[in-house]
């Protein structure tokens, strides 16, 4: 399989999965709104404590898409935590895909990246 279809296939898993994302900003959970994902939780500037609690309330498991800069992973790291506190399972599929697979750095530009594949 090419990265191109595995990549869009990870889109779709998380598509069914229903598995709550959470991305760091509104351009962020737009890219992945054109995917069909609707089950995203932005960061917005909101306390990381409010994102923790409010996925723990809904969710056993979720989905951590901040961007692969240092700040993207600063930000998992403490999601990541705060949420193993909860006992909620943090499923990094995806974002090791992308880290290990893919030069996309950022989520808003996914749409982009992938148009660049298609060429």
């Amino acid at each position: 399989m090419d990265r191109h279809t595995e990549l869009l296939k990870h889109l779709e898993d998380i598509k069914k999965s229903k598995k709550l994302v959470i991305v760091e900003g509104k351009k962020d959970k737009k890219a992945l709104e054109k995917f069909g994902i609707f089950n995203i939780i932005t960061l917005s500037k909101q306390p990381l404590y409010h994102v923790i609690e409010e996925v723990a309330s809904n969710s056993r498991e979720c989905i951590i898409l901040t961007d692969l800069d240092s700040k993207g992973k600063e930000l998992y790291g403490k999601l990541n935590s705060g949420l193993q506190q909860f006992g909620i399972k943090v499923d990094n599929t995806f974002r090791e895909f992308l880290f290990k697979e893919t030069k996309l750095r950022q989520i808003e530009g996914l749409i982009s990246y992938l148009s660049a594949m298609e060429r």
